[in-house]
């Protein structure tokens, strides 16, 4: 974990920052990537105030506690961050149990529009690979009725692939340089 402690209208004391530190590890057993926190410390006369952000794999966790010592202060705020980390890892284990089970999202829901948590769900289909040339799979393909279709060109050997494009025409994705 890559903690960086910043004092604000007070003198750095390196007992707190180390405190600070070492309350902070405490949360490192929920991860095994590394996770960046930032810890704010701030006094305002009799008001100790720390401000704690947590960057946990591109999502944002922060958390704000006062009270009139520093220390109980950062008591509370680590108490307060491992319920949020705790709350957000369930949320992170229930996605990728429903990813595994098949739930889906509305059947016209683009890869694009997809959050980066979920993973997506991979139908695997065989075909076979008959070589031919361009034209004649565009023929089979019109025939088929079917998006696309994998061939071998008969010229060359390579694998492709041809496709239905939104305009009509087709589309040749060849596997060669």
């Amino acid at each position: 974990m890559e903690i960086t402690v910043t004092f604000r209208k007070t003198e750095p004391v390196d007992r707190l920052r180390a405190y600070a530190e070492e309350k902070l590890k405490r949360l490192e057993k929920y991860f095994d990537f590394p996770v960046q926190a930032h810890v704010v410390l701030n006094v305002e006369k009799y008001r100790h105030i720390a401000d704690v952000t947590l960057n946990v794999d591109g999502t944002v966790l922060k958390a704000v506690e006062e009270t009139e010592d520093m220390y109980s202060t950062l008591d509370l705020i680590v108490d307060k961050l491992e319920a949020q980390v705790k709350k957000h890892l369930k949320k992170v284990r229930e996605k990728r149990s429903d990813s595994a089970r098949g739930v889906r999202g509305s059947e016209g829901e683009s890869l694009a529009s997809m959050p980066l948590e979920e993973e997506p769900i991979i139908e695997m289909e065989r075909v076979e690979v008959k070589p031919m040339d361009p034209v004649e799979a565009a023929y089979q393909l019109q025939i088929s009725g079917k998006d696309f279709l994998v061939f071998r060109d008969s010229r060359n050997q390579e694998f492709n692939v041809i496709y239905r494009k939104k305009n009509g025409n087709f589309g040749l994705i060849t596997s060669g340089t």
